[in-house]
């Protein structure tokens, strides 16, 4: 396997269990200050309201399944998607999720990201 994909592999997984655990401080280190991030709704929201969603038990996780990921490199760039079966405190469903991560000053964070419902 290849040694990029490993570290974005290992760093989405990184991610999954600071989403679960709203390990805020994971999450700061992980998400760009830059983020601009779509919610299904179609809201685009930056870091600090994800971080806060976290923060305040709006956004509480309880289970993350992810199937299909893909990890597609570009320099010091990699676009990711994959599906992932959500159960949180306020909604629950199947999610398509982008994202787009950077390599700057020599860590990898999510600059960008999408996500959108999966019809059932």
């Amino acid at each position: 396997m290849h040694m990029k994909e490993t570290t974005i592999e290992a760093l989405e997984e990184h991610l999954r269990q600071a989403m679960l655990n709203s390990d805020i401080s994971t999450l700061d280190e992980l998400i760009a200050d830059d983020l601009l991030f779509t919610l299904p709704t179609g809201l685009v929201i930056d870091k600090q309201t994800d971080l806060e969603a976290h923060r305040s038990g709006i956004q509480k996780f309880i289970r993350i399944e992810i199937d299909d990921r893909q990890i597609h490199h570009y320099g010091d760039w990699a676009v990711v998607t994959l599906k992932a079966e959500i159960t949180a405190k306020v909604f629950s469903g199947t999610y398509r999720f982008t994202r787009v991560w950077a390599k700057r000053q020599n860590r990898w964070q999510i600059v960008a990201g999408h996500a959108s419902q999966v019809a059932e």
